[in-house]
């Protein structure tokens, strides 16, 4: 059991279009915890960021900082796919366990890389998938398997339905809840979707203009249908331009005998309807008290750094995790293998669309299906 854990951060404050979800910061605080190092290429305010950390070097390079610092645990705070496929590779071959912000990545194929390469140097790979941290969900886990709604019939998820609407919101926030129906029922055996554009059928050439790089995404309509464990429906819809000044994403679980429901807005309540009739029978709900009874021995009060709540608390019970998985040689509640999870249900949809028939899980098919047409149209 290590006393100490050496930490180092990646995280390109040039990105500021990107904003961040304080995912650098998940460390600050922990007992047995030292911010060995920061790799910023932006000199602007760095250090406001490197006393935040409390780090004690600056690198410009990140890999020079790995190869210097040799720290035990990475953080890589940016929101790209594209940069983490490159630093997590880097990291794992130097025996450098991860935590980095999601999507792991935009390729099944990386994915696959990332984890058998991880397990080659027994290395654990922690995805800011904050739901399975979350108390709301947690509480919302524990009172399906209670039986407060009885027999769970279909989980229903949405995303925020802003411009990113469809595809786009799919990849960035359909990740969360997608992971969130495999937290609370397991992964699913397949998926049958519907994805358009501008109200017509997605077409093998189609392709978005995304606010930042994801790899391939296409559509401005999403719905999709999985099938979850124990005849547990789950559906994923988005749709563009529905966002107005209610925040329209979030997720309900029904059952045969109530229905709970999280909105991800600023309060992010737990809602309780014990109706056992389908919503528009006028159901009722109330809020579920939530107790947190989790503790971190020796942690130091949490700080605000400006960052959203949710994520400062649920970072910080991420971080914790991983370094306990770490010790406990198991993987972390919010893994690699269930990011791996994720980018399959997201492809799944695609395949589906672009076949017409209902796909299983997890993929035979590897590669993207938009490349995958891509490649067959040269």
């Amino acid at each position: 059991m290590a006393k100490q854990w050496r930490v180092a951060v990646a995280f390109d404050t040039t990105q500021i279009f990107l904003k961040g979800h304080g995912t650098h910061l998940a460390f600050v605080g922990l007992p047995g915890v030292e911010h060995v190092a920061l790799a910023d290429p932006n000199h602007e305010g760095l250090e406001k960021r490197m006393c935040e950390l409390g780090a004690k070097r600056h690198y410009d390079d990140y890999l020079e900082m790995l190869d210097r610092e040799q720290p035990q645990i990475v953080v890589l705070g940016s929101r790209l796919p594209e940069d983490h496929d490159v630093q997590i590779r880097a990291a794992v071959e130097r025996g450098i366990h991860v935590f980095c912000e999601k999507p792991m990545t935009s390729d099944l194929r990386v994915a696959d890389e990332l984890i058998a390469l991880a397990k080659k140097h027994n290395v654990k790979i922690a995805v800011a998938h904050l739901a399975r941290h979350a108390l709301v969900f947690q509480t919302m886990k524990r009172m399906i398997e209670e039986g407060a709604i009885g027999t769970p019939l279909t989980f229903y998820g949405r995303g925020k339905e802003d411009e990113r609407g469809g595809g786009e919101d799919m990849v960035v926030l359909g990740t969360h809840i997608l992971d969130l129906g495999c937290y609370l029922f397991g992964a699913p055996a397949s998926v049958s979707a519907e994805i358009t554009v501008e109200g017509r059928p997605l077409r093998r050439e189609d392709r978005s203009v995304t606010k930042e790089p994801l790899g391939p995404v296409a559509g401005d309509n999403v719905f999709a249908l999985y099938r979850f464990p124990n005849s547990v429906r789950g559906i994923f819809e988005s749709r563009k331009g529905l966002f107005r000044k209610q925040v329209r994403m979030g997720v309900s679980v029904v059952g045969t005998e109530g229905i709970l429901s999280v909105r991800y807005d600023n309060d992010r309540k737990l809602r309780l309807s014990r109706t056992p009739y389908p919503p528009e029978d006028e159901a009722a709900y109330e809020e579920v008290p939530l107790v947190e009874t989790r503790q971190i021995p020796g942690a130091e009060e949490l700080r605000d750094f400006g960052y959203f709540w949710y994520f400062r608390e649920n970072n910080r019970f991420a971080a914790w995790d991983l370094i306990r998985a770490i010790e406990e040689e198991r993987q972390p509640l919010a893994s690699a293998y269930d990011a791996r999870k994720v980018l399959e249900m997201i492809n799944g949809a695609y395949a589906s669309q672009l076949t017409g028939r209902v796909v299983p899980l997890p993929l035979a098919e590897r590669e993207h299906p938009l490349e995958k047409q891509e490649n067959v149209a040269k």
